[in-house]
């Protein structure tokens, strides 16, 4: 089954430009490989919208693999997370429209829950890779900031038209900048005799909250249980 998914989208990636991720791309993409409709729905049972779930994970997919393959022992921490960041857009770079039709469909009120999530998925793929082993509150807060600093570069890109993408980096440079200034905010709260008491408070908190078990409830954000899509 996950032989006739991956030719499903293959073929589809060839309407999308054209067409998006829409009911005409999945019948032609059916149609392609010879599929009848209820096989193709049995592969993704919300049509189009699946497929373009299939076509994020396919590159959050290429990404870990590449992630479990460099050694990135000699950057430093915010290099990593720059060179993971490049790495996933580097992974989608053939199917750039692919990417636009699908942010496009994903902001769609009904299916912003769905590019929310992949977004997150995009993040944990990120920091499993560069081996965060954080079991708190930070564990969500660190897919949080960097969800957002993905959304953000990705849209930039989108629009990049630089040669090299080299306004699409510089954007990602100044992201993760302010990331580390929150970061240096929060070290010299701790530092501060009078905020200091407020900050342990919190962190007391965070350490009692736990990231979510991969045998979890799929519904909980973080760490869905591996899917063929």
């Amino acid at each position: 089954m996950s032989d006739q998914r991956d030719a499903m989208l293959d073929a589809a990636l060839t309407h999308v430009p054209f067409d998006g991720w829409t009911e005409a791309t999945f019948t032609a993409a059916a149609s392609d490989i010879k599929l009848s409709p209820p096989e193709a729905r049995a592969l993704f049972p919300r049509g189009a919208v699946d497929l373009a779930v299939a076509f994020h994970r396919r590159g959050d997919r290429a990404l870990a693999t590449r992630l479990a393959e460099t050694d990135l022992t000699g950057m430093r921490f915010r290099e990593k997370v720059t060179w993971a960041v490049k790495a996933r857009l580097d992974a989608v770079e053939g199917h750039k429209e692919a990417v636009r039709r699908g942010a496009t469909l994903f902001a769609l009120p009904i299916y912003a829950a769905d590019g929310a999530r992949l977004v997150w998925e995009t993040a944990d793929t990120i920091w499993s890779g560069l081996g965060d082993t954080s079991e708190d509150l930070n564990w969500y807060t660190k897919r949080m900031t960097l969800s957002g600093v993905y959304s953000s570069t990705l849209l930039f890109w989108l629009g990049d038209l630089s040669e090299g993408h080299h306004a699409t980096w510089a954007f990602l440079d100044r992201r993760i900048e302010d990331v580390m200034r929150f970061e240096q905010m929060k070290a010299k709260v701790r530092e501060n005799a009078l905020l200091k008491p407020f900050a342990e408070g919190f962190e007391r908190l965070a350490a009692s909250i736990k990231a979510p078990s991969p045998r979890m409830n799929d519904d909980l954000p973080g760490r869905w249980p591996p899917s063929a899509g």
